[in-house]
């Protein structure tokens, strides 16, 4: 099964001045992404943050791939 970010990723300025979070959470896409960073394996995460799933984790990373296709002037 496919994981599209948008079905497990939100944004609201009332939750951690609307950084990107996994939905339901106050657990943002960037400290998921950070444990990864840290060779950290799917399982260690759900570990670390008992209320979230192996979907979760993996929108946080559709989310980043989909940031990275944004063109930037440099």
């Amino acid at each position: 099964m496919e994981v599209h970010y948008q079905d497990y990723i939100e944004s609201n300025p009332g939750i951690l001045h609307g950084k990107a979070c996994i939905k339901g959470t106050r657990i943002p896409v960037s400290l998921i992404l950070g444990y990864f960073a840290d060779d950290f394996s799917y399982d260690e995460i759900i570990k670390e943050f008992p209320g979230i799933n192996k979907d979760q984790i993996k929108a946080c990373l559709d989310y980043a791939r989909a940031l990275s296709e944004f063109k930037v002037a440099v």
